[in-house]
């Protein structure tokens, strides 16, 4: 959970959209509804194809590779001058960052005892959807602090250290593999 609180926290550049839409992009409001929508599509697509093979081996592996290719995708949106770029790398983002809530979502279901369930539910819940509210305050300080391109960049950059920091942290998460709590 903090994996994926801290990669959202630092690496949320979607409430960064109608500042790169309007003065990075030069897109205006038609192409501010593309690159709000590119994250969603790729989510939608990421979901469809883990329905069909999901992430049950090196499931620690996938979870640390799609919150770095997360926070890659991010670092490169912020440095895109690009609309076709970005909207790729915006859909990149939503694939990677579906890949991450399935995996939290499948580890929390089969690896929280029944009695800790709910309260872990809760406290799930509680971080995610602060976490967004929280992330996007961060992005305008560091926007405001910084400028707009190395906050963004700065959030990616973050974002992989947290991934490095939780790696070498929590060896069982990164050695986890869902296929053999089957």
């Amino acid at each position: 959970m903090s994996l994926d609180m801290f990669g959202v926290l630092f690496g949320g550049a979607v409430s960064m959209l109608p500042v790169f839409a309007a003065e990075v992009l030069h897109v205006g409001p038609q192409g501010l509804g593309f690159l709000r929508a590119a994250p969603m599509a790729g989510a939608v697509l990421m979901s469809l194809l883990l329905a069909w093979r999901p992430p049950m081996r090196r499931t620690g592996r996938t979870l640390f590779a799609a919150v770095s290719g997360f926070g890659a995708t991010i670092i490169l949106f912020a440095l895109s001058r690009s609309f076709p770029l970005s909207l790729a790398l915006l859909f990149l983002s939503g694939l990677f960052d579906n890949i991450s809530v399935v995996i939290r979502s499948t580890v929390m279901q089969l690896v929280t005892p029944d009695e800790m369930r709910g309260r872990v539910a809760s406290v799930n819940s509680i971080f995610i959807g602060s976490s967004n509210e929280i992330g996007s305050f961060e992005s305008g300080v560091a926007a405001r602090l910084m400028g707009l391109v190395p906050s963004v960049v700065f959030g990616g950059v973050m974002t992989l250290l947290v991934v490095a920091v939780t790696a070498k942290a929590a060896p069982l998460l990164r050695r986890l593999d869902l296929k053999s709590l089957r």
